[in-house]
């Protein structure tokens, strides 16, 4: 049986790959859209009320404004909400709960095999985000039943001791939250001192006045070695330490999952195996793949790409494919179309 064919096929619909249907749809650009859970899925595992660090105007998307209640930065659920009516109002036909379990290349023609079917294209563009999942650590005792490497919402905490192992936005505002729910808080971080430019900034003055106050432990300069169910061994610079804890948060970031480009034969380079990319039209040095998003940073171990500054992704794209701009487009798209962010790491790792 011959596979349905499509002018271009989108995989993943997260906010800049809707971005991208809409400009092919309103392009004239026949194409399929796909994604292994809902739209906006890796926005749904924030933790609640979890606020952008980005400003509404730089998140929003196709020039459709993004209004909160209180005109302050959007949280996941308003910008989860925000995609919703985003994809009502231009009427796109997502693929939800539809993963991509295989992809080839052969006579010109992309194949696509999804869990539901097989498909061929002509083009085809990876929006798969960079967050598929957890940076493990490798010490016994990660998987034990008390032990996240998500942080959902800080009321499971109240009362208990709670030790989070990270230094950067992630790690500061779980033990900020779970501090002001009353958990005694505990943070371990490798580094000596926490980095300005990793931490939203209306979070940095209280994470240092609390730990300068006593309100919450921290042991720089440390690493996990071993957990149990009552503690954590650390290394620290002054010997190891014994921490007691009933729960232990390890945010340690989070990796992209490079099946699917290695699959469609994409090159792959350095440390956070970025892939090869032309960032004057985002294509790969496989014909016809292109790459938009976060994803053509690979794995961000020093966070390059972000949504403000990937709309430019779906100008290039569209040109490249259908001759033309956008329709509909965040205005910052056309003051970050001569930026590769990641082109200064790619010259350091070689």
């Amino acid at each position: 049986m011959n596979s349905p064919t499509t002018d271009t096929i989108i995989v993943g619909a997260g906010p800049i790959g809707l971005e991208m249907a809409v400009a092919l749809k309103e392009a004239h650009v026949d194409y399929l859209q796909f994604d292994a859970g809902q739209i906006g899925q890796t926005i749904s595992w924030y933790p609640q009320q979890t606020q952008f660090f980005s400003s509404p105007d730089r998140i929003s998307l196709c020039g459709v404004p993004l209004h909160t209640p209180d005109q302050n930065k959007a949280t996941g659920e308003q910008y989860l909400a925000y995609l919703r009516s985003l994809v009502e109002q231009f009427d796109l036909k997502v693929k939800t709960y539809e993963p991509v379990t295989q992809l080839s290349k052969k006579d010109d023609l992309f194949h696509v095999i999804t869990s539901k079917g097989n498909y061929t294209s002509k083009h085809l563009i990876l929006t798969i985000g960079d967050m598929h999942k957890p940076r493990m650590l490798g010490v016994p005792g990660e998987k034990l039943p008390h032990v996240s490497h998500y942080f959902e919402e800080p009321h499971r905490y109240f009362q208990q001791r709670l030790l989070v192992v990270g230094g950067k936005n992630s790690a500061v505002e779980a033990a900020l939250r779970c501090q002001r729910a009353g958990a005694i808080v505990s943070i371990s971080y490798r580094q000596d001192q926490f980095n300005e430019r990793s931490i939203k900034y209306w979070l940095k003055p209280e994470i240092d006045w609390l730990i300068q106050t006593q309100k919450i432990t921290f042991y720089p300069s440390s690493t996990v070695t071993e957990i149990t169910p009552m503690h954590v061994q650390l290394q620290t610079t002054e010997g190891a330490a014994k921490v007691p804890a009933d729960f232990v948060l390890l945010m340690t970031g989070y990796e992209m999952d490079p099946f699917l480009l290695k699959q469609a034969g994409v090159l792959l380079h350095g440390k956070n195996q970025a892939p090869e990319v032309d960032f004057n039209t985002m294509q790969t040095q496989v014909p016809g793949l292109f790459v938009a998003g976060t994803a053509a940073a690979g794995t961000q171990i020093r966070f390059r790409l972000f949504i403000e500054n990937s709309h430019s992704h779906v100008v290039k794209i569209l040109r490249t494919i259908a001759g033309c701009d956008p329709k509909h487009i965040n205005p910052l798209a056309y003051t970050r179309l001569n930026e590769n962010p990641i082109e200064e790491d790619l010259k350091t790792e070689r």
